[in-house]
């Protein structure tokens, strides 16, 4: 991974692709759009790097809704966004000596195999995106307001006791496939529920960045596999995402780079939050 976030034609390529001003699908996008996705992505990752969060599962409904992004091709041009963006908070991370942990290990050996998993199931079953919306509502709204609730209302003075290598790897397996199938990094979801069981912000975050971008090469590639199948559309839109990834870059540097200046407190009333606000925003799209 080192090798990739330090090795100079990674940089020079997406820079590249970006300047050229057009998609390699010959799509025509505008260079409004992809300053917009620019601009998104970069407020975006600014906001979420410092938690632990990409900001894929942020981007998603932009690049549907205001993007125009067709759905099938999403899933893989949100997993371009983060492969791009990724370094950007991860070289951050790697300078404060955060980066390499256990927590990181176990978070890569669940979600790794689970996003090749679910890159299958993208291509071959295609669930609905109002599926997937109800369920990460479900899940991250009530999660998020208890995460605020607690960090402000303490309930007992007693730290609750962290989950062990084995329950976070398969946690990490489940959001992985997950994330595979819709194009999410998977970080906006185990954050939360890590920190809720007691880490630290400062020890998530680096590891869930790690995970999500190790994943997230891994899922590129089975999609750039599965597209020679001809089994739906699996092609990334490329110029959308490198748009939208350089701006993640640039964000996801400055939010790591924050990360050490905000207290405990506050990261954990931001991931809070964040989940909560993505929960009601995919409830209000599921019954729209």
């Amino acid at each position: 991974m080192v090798c990739v976030l330090n090795h100079p034609t990674y940089w020079q390529r997406s820079t590249a692709a970006i300047l050229a001003g057009r998609s390699n699908q010959g799509d025509g996008v505008e260079w409004s759009t992809g300053l917009s996705g620019l601009a998104v992505g970069l407020l975006i990752a600014a906001v979420t790097a410092p938690v632990g969060v990409s900001g894929a599962v942020f981007l998603l409904p932009v690049q549907l809704s205001v993007l125009g992004v067709p759905s099938p091709a999403v899933t893989p041009t949100n997993l371009l966004f983060n492969v791009v963006a990724g370094p950007g908070a991860l070289l951050r991370y790697r300078r404060t000596g955060l980066l390499y942990s256990p927590l990181t290990r176990s978070l890569i050996a669940g979600t790794l195999p689970g996003v090749a998993v679910g890159a299958v199931v993208r291509v071959f079953a295609v669930p609905g995106p109002a599926v997937f919306r109800l369920l990460v509502a479900a899940l991250l709204m009530p999660l998020g307001l208890w995460l605020v609730t607690r960090t402000l209302r303490p309930a007992r003075p007693d730290p609750p006791t962290e989950p062990s290598p084995r329950a976070i790897t398969g946690l990490a397996l489940v959001v992985g496939i997950v994330g595979g199938i819709y194009g999410i990094g998977g970080g906006s979801i185990l954050g939360p529920v890590l920190v809720g069981r007691g880490m630290p912000v400062a020890q998530v975050a680096p590891a869930a960045l790690a995970s999500t971008f190790v994943t997230s090469l891994a899922g590129a590639a089975a999609f750039a596999l599965l597209s020679l199948t001809g089994a739906g559309d699996a092609t990334p839109h490329w110029y959308l995402g490198l748009a939208c990834g350089l701006g993640g870059l640039i964000g996801g540097y400055l939010g790591a780079h924050l990360q050490p200046r905000l207290p405990e407190t506050a990261l954990r009333l931001l991931l809070g939050s964040l989940a909560a606000a993505l929960g009601v925003v995919y409830a209000v799209q599921s019954l729209l």
